[in-house]
């Protein structure tokens, strides 16, 4: 099958990978390379990376609603555009030029967490189970037709870093099964059911901040939530801190939500939250590298009775 891959980040590159292996990728399309920190190297996209090690050919349009981008297209004639984390929205001109349809890889079990960050609200919002969801794509963001599912438990030990790389190789195999279903004619179409939709929006710097006045079990859920990016903080004196793990504990104190009650030796400073405590693993004081919460202690960072804002 002549398939188009469109997809940017790491997530996107084992699809590509297994895909070029029984298929003929006809081409890459990806976002446009950026500078690295610095400004100064200009960095590939990881799928671009893999492309051009196995003579791929590139595409890196600005934008995929010109003429001069359909045309392109056009003229690869791929039966099927397969898309993986592209970071675009694509219109519908380009949805009906290939044969065989346009069908996406989408890391939550929809229709819930439709969106930009459906990894981090799985484990945000204390779900047990999520997944990956092939579907045809519409043009309403996240809404296409079904084909298949991939899932997984969350566990406690569970952070982005662990469930994004488990839900990158579920998705490789899951969307290796549904391309060779729709080349077979045996692909499902199911309606997914709009009523149930949930939403999450691309974060932004203010929603990372932890609530101390919430339970143990969702500051847990979020601290998890956001590790390793965008990572949550908070903030104390005026001052960051990346907070990168932390445990729930049962015990309860007096005072105020936020408040270091306590200084646990080999531990590290534990924290009153709405029902309870959290002690803090890991954490990351501004200007410095990150350190566990026995080495938070021993280099005298926290004071018991500081509140964090």
């Amino acid at each position: 099958m002549r398939i188009l891959f469109m997809g940017t980040p790491e997530f996107a590159v084992p699809s590509l990978d297994i895909l070029n292996k029984d298929h003929d990728i006809v081409g890459l399309f990806t976002k446009v390379d950026k500078p690295n920190m610095r400004g100064k190297k200009i960095k590939f996209t990881p799928v671009k990376e893999y492309a051009l090690e196995h003579n791929i050919p590139v595409y890196q349009p600005k934008s995929v609603k010109t003429e001069e981008t359909l045309e392109i297209i056009r003229e690869l004639n791929p039966d099927l555009i397969v898309v993986v984390a592209y970071g675009k929205i694509l219109p519908q001109e380009l949805i009906d030029i290939p044969r065989l349809g346009v069908i996406n890889v989408h890391s939550s079990l929809l229709p819930k967490f439709r969106g930009a960050a459906p990894i981090h609200a799985a484990l945000i919002n204390g779900e047990e189970e999520t997944g990956v969801t092939i579907m045809y794509i519409a043009e309403e963001l996240d809404a296409g037709d079904m084909i298949m599912t991939g899932k997984t438990p969350i566990t406690e030990e569970d952070t982005l870093a662990t469930l994004h790389d488990r839900l990158m190789g579920i998705g490789a195999e899951t969307l290796l099964e549904a391309v060779n279903k729709i080349g077979e004619g045996t692909a499902p179409r199911i309606p997914q059911d709009h009523s149930k939709a949930t939403f999450i929006k691309p974060f932004k710097k203010e929603d990372c901040e932890v609530n101390w006045s919430e339970t143990k079990e969702n500051i847990f859920n979020f601290v998890r939530g956001m590790n390793p990016f965008p990572c949550s903080h908070t903030y104390l004196e005026g001052k960051l801190y990346k907070i990168y793990g932390v445990e729930k504990s049962e015990r309860e104190y007096e005072g105020e939500c936020g408040t270091i009650v306590k200084l646990l030796k080999g531990k590290g400073p534990v924290v009153k939250v709405a029902n309870g405590s959290v002690v803090l693993s890991q954490v990351k004081p501004e200007n410095k590298k990150k350190l566990s919460g026995g080495d938070l202690i021993n280099g005298n960072y926290f004071t018991v009775g500081e509140k964090f804002n």
